[in-house]
């Protein structure tokens, strides 16, 4: 994959996951990234192993303030923003009768009116850049319903049509946007939660857990961090330049069917 050295970078939830895996392949490649989480002190650890060209910003992607401010800051010290990784986000499990309204709240609150206060607030410099990306990380929880998951799931549904409706907006300035839909994948901060949720429904072991979700993947594993970066990176490169509003499973076929009554 050709990735354009000079390309001007902001990662939000850069600070872990996903996010964090993709700002450091970024950087990897030449480009110039900004490091955006509200976890202050992961944003400054983030940055001091990325080194030069690296810019750490401690914000809240729900305030349209401080998204604007970010940006500015992004567009000043870089001079312009052609790269916006959306990759901000929080998990909630539990049942419907467990899920409180602040739960449902939260949960929307950052990973889809985030989403939103972010591109709105970048969205002026990608047009002006004349070669704008965006890559929003959603969910195999934005492609299909899961129990004990509701305001996830519709926080990940809505995160796509976004994602869509923004390719379709912004595509006559040049800028693409498309989402990674990864599996879940047990390295991250969130891939930790539902593996200790799943410990405490089943009794099993995180170890047992893992092997058995890798055997019933079609490919046989769990998804890793940097499966999802080349997802992701892929999208952002020179070759991707005529793909926008699509969404990617990462997910190792996981969504694939199979034919009941047979093994």
């Amino acid at each position: 994959m050709r990735i354009a050295q000079d390309r001007r970078a902001l990662v939000t939830g850069g600070g872990a996951g996903f996010g964090r895996r993709i700002a450091r392949r970024l950087h990897e490649a030449g480009a110039m990234v900004a490091v955006l989480d509200i976890d202050g002190e992961r944003v400054k650890e983030t940055v001091a192993d990325l080194g030069a060209r690296s810019l750490g910003i401690a914000a809240d992607v729900r305030s349209a303030a401080e998204m604007r401010a970010a940006v500015a800051r992004t567009v000043g010290d870089f001079g312009g923003l052609d790269t916006l990784v959306v990759s901000a986000g929080v998990f909630h499990v539990g049942t419907l009768e467990e899920t409180d309204e602040d739960d449902w709240d939260r949960t929307l609150d950052v990973n889809l009116k985030g989403a939103f206060m972010t591109v709105k607030a970048a969205a002026a410099a990608l047009r002006e850049s004349g070669r704008g990306r965006i890559v929003t990380i959603g969910s195999d929880c934005g492609r299909r319903g899961f129990p004990g998951q509701a305001p996830y799931v519709a926080s990940k549904f809505g995160l796509i049509g976004l994602t869509e409706s923004v390719a379709a907006e912004l595509a006559p300035a040049g800028v693409t946007a498309n989402c990674v839909c990864p599996v879940g994948c047990p390295t991250t901060e969130m891939g930790r939660q539902v593996l200790d949720w799943k410990t405490g429904r089943t009794g099993l072991s995180v170890e047992r857990i893992m092997e058995a979700t890798a055997a019933t993947n079609p490919l046989g594993r769990n998804a890793t961090e940097d499966d999802v970066a080349d997802a992701a990176l892929f999208f952002l490169s020179d070759q991707a330049g005529f793909l926008t509003g699509v969404t990617l499973d990462v997910d190792g076929g996981a969504r694939l069917g199979a034919i009941p009554g047979t093994l």
